[in-house]
């Protein structure tokens, strides 16, 4: 593993050693660990968008060392420059809704207009270890930030929701919604935690309900459909989420789903944070309604394990994000601040 690596960070995305970029396989979990080489940008790019590596600060971070890849393996060349400008082309559109993705290759293109042939790969792999190390100080400091939020519930421990995947597998390491529940758990907050399964690809079936075993929190799996029966059935006083993109005024893209629950907490009295580090916010963007919603294959929803599940022929659609608007939201948590009942004055308060 590479040095970064640390059991209470959770188990790691992805490691650099050698030269070359190792990414776990998260499409086998949890049934067998695999890691996947990387020895080129564009076999990066190709783990992005086939979900070697998800969630969206680890996409960013995956896409900085994949810079790193091209750099070593230009500067051979007389238009080393061209070539890595066309590498962070092809990272950035490894997947279009993940905001992490193209704020990190934006730093790498700053970087590259100022560096010299002789050093550019040294400093790609200074400014990609920066972006991880950030990241996990970012998990760090959100976990923290949060626990303002719970101090003043009533009837602690009590039960959250989670969705999707936002642990040390979406991140550098200890995860933004599963940090801040890594955190709580430890301080007493929350005695269990339920996760939805997240179809199509079950994030949370394969992926969360595996960290949390892993870090012996209690987690109970649990049906998408069958949330609104948990809220109505179970003490839940939190859904906890991340998000893959935050506007300006908070309206939040994140796991297809996710706005389902945040209408649902909102009828059963549950409240609803969004944990996602500042890298997340993208400012330029004033409502969720100008966020490009990813449209992954059908073959996604009609075949599961590679088994045909519906009729031959059929048409499906597979929107693979949604957004929540801010109005559903009690509270945004990012490594700067929380932001209860985020509008676009508490965005620009924080964020400018």
């Amino acid at each position: 593993m590479n040095k970064h690596h640390n059991p209470a960070m959770g188990v790691s995305a992805l490691t650099w050693q050698n030269g070359m970029l190792a990414l776990l396989d998260q499409r086998f979990l949890p049934q067998h660990e695999a890691w996947l080489e990387c020895r080129t940008a564009q076999d990066v790019a190709d783990a992005i968008s086939s979900m070697v590596v998800r969630g969206a600060p680890a996409i960013g971070i995956a896409a900085a060392y994949g810079a790193v890849l091209s750099a070593q393996n230009a500067i051979l060349s007389r238009d080393w420059k061209t070539l890595i400008r066309r590498d962070l082309a092809i990272l950035s559109e490894s997947r279009p809704t993940a905001v992490n993705l193209n704020w990190a290759i934006q730093q790498m293109k700053a970087c590259l207009e100022k560096a010299e042939r002789e050093t550019v790969s040294t400093e790609f792999l200074s400014l990609a270890d920066k972006i991880l190390d950030e990241d996990i100080q970012a998990n760090l400091s959100m976990a923290e930030n949060a626990t303002g939020c719970f101090e003043g519930e009533e009837n602690k421990p009590f039960s959250v929701m989670t969705h999707c995947n936002t642990g040390s597998l979406a991140t550098g390491g200890y995860g933004t919604a599963l940090g801040v529940i890594r955190n709580a758990w430890r301080k007493g907050f929350i005695d269990q935690v339920y996760a939805g399964e997240t179809r199509p690809w079950l994030q949370g079936a394969r992926l969360t309900a595996w960290e949390l075993e892993r870090d012996g929190i209690p987690v109970t799996l649990n049906a998408d459909g069958a949330a609104s029966w948990l809220m109505a059935n179970r003490p839940i006083k939190w859904v906890i989420v991340g998000a893959d993109r935050i506007t300006a005024y908070g309206d939040v893209a994140n796991k297809i789903g996710t706005y389902s629950l945040a209408v649902l907490a909102r009828h059963h009295g549950v409240r609803f944070m969004v944990v996602a580090p500042s890298s997340t916010v993208d400012m330029d963007l004033d409502s969720g309604s100008e966020i490009e919603i990813e449209m992954r294959s059908p073959d996604e929803l009609t075949r599961f394990g590679g088994q045909l599940v519906a009729p031959s022929g059929v048409q499906a659609i597979n929107p693979v994000f949604d957004i929540t608007p801010a109005g559903l939201i009690d509270a945004i948590v990012t490594e700067k601040g929380v932001i209860e009942h985020p509008d676009s004055a508490g965005m620009a308060g924080l964020f400018g």
